[in-house]
């Protein structure tokens, strides 16, 4: 092992003197040194390799969409335009036109006179439910803000067979709760309803009876111009 150079011994001195005579910070008054032993430990203090943090990688979605011109071919089918019922006839109690007083069926029948419209097993009936206790269409809501009204104005659902699996009421320009007694009677009759403005209930009971024929699905609902009061 060799004794340390005269140069190092020089440059130890000096920095011990400078330390304790002027007692700045050692940022300050740091000295630099030639020696090739030193710049070689600096070099390699400041490129220790730390181990990195593998991160899992990232695939973005690309910026060009396009895919090419559109196909010629006479197989492609346009979703846009597929229609599965279009094959299949309308039920003759579709509904063509909600009024404010009534109703226009696709057989032609037309209701006119301010009454509401039962269709069930492919029969259309004049429905009104306030006409039971002797009321008036407001009658039908009650304390609560709930629709409610007498057992009897659901008769016809105890009495045909088979019953449907939905009832769909359509409550005029604006939807109300249903009351949980005028709940619990339909759901008694094993029939499952659904709650909507009159509008919304006359297009899905179009859909519903096409799809699925009107032995399943039944509507009871009052005129547009109806509004809880």
């Amino acid at each position: 092992m060799h004794p340390p150079s005269p140069q190092l011994l020089r440059a130890l001195r000096s920095s011990i003197a400078i330390k304790h005579t002027t007692r700045v910070c050692a940022s300050s008054s740091r000295p630099t040194f030639s020696s090739p032993q030193f710049v070689q430990l600096s070099r390699s203090s400041s490129n220790y390799s730390r181990p990195t943090r593998m991160i899992p990688r990232t695939h973005n979605r690309p910026a060009d969409l396009d895919r090419g011109p559109p196909s010629k071919e006479d197989t492609q089918t346009d979703f846009a335009a597929l229609n599965v019922l279009a094959d299949v006839p309308a039920p003759t109690t579709a509904i063509d036109t909600c009024l404010d007083n009534g109703f226009h069926l696709n057989n032609g029948l037309k209701v006119r006179d301010g009454s509401g419209l039962l269709l069930v097993g492919g029969e259309a009936f004049a429905w009104n439910p306030w006409k039971i206790t002797g009321g008036s269409k407001a009658d039908m809501v009650n304390k609560k803000g709930q629709f409610e009204v007498d057992e009897q104005a659901w008769g016809i659902l105890g009495l045909v067979w088979p019953r449907p699996d939905l009832l769909i009421l359509g409550l005029g320009a604006s939807v109300f709760p249903l009351s949980p007694e005028t709940r619990r009677h339909i759901n008694s009759l094993g029939v499952r309803v659904e709650v909507v403005d009159t509008k919304n209930a006359a297009a899905q009971f179009n859909l519903l009876a096409t799809e699925r024929g009107v032995s399943e699905i039944a509507a009871a609902m009052i005129p547009i111009s109806w509004k809880g009061w």
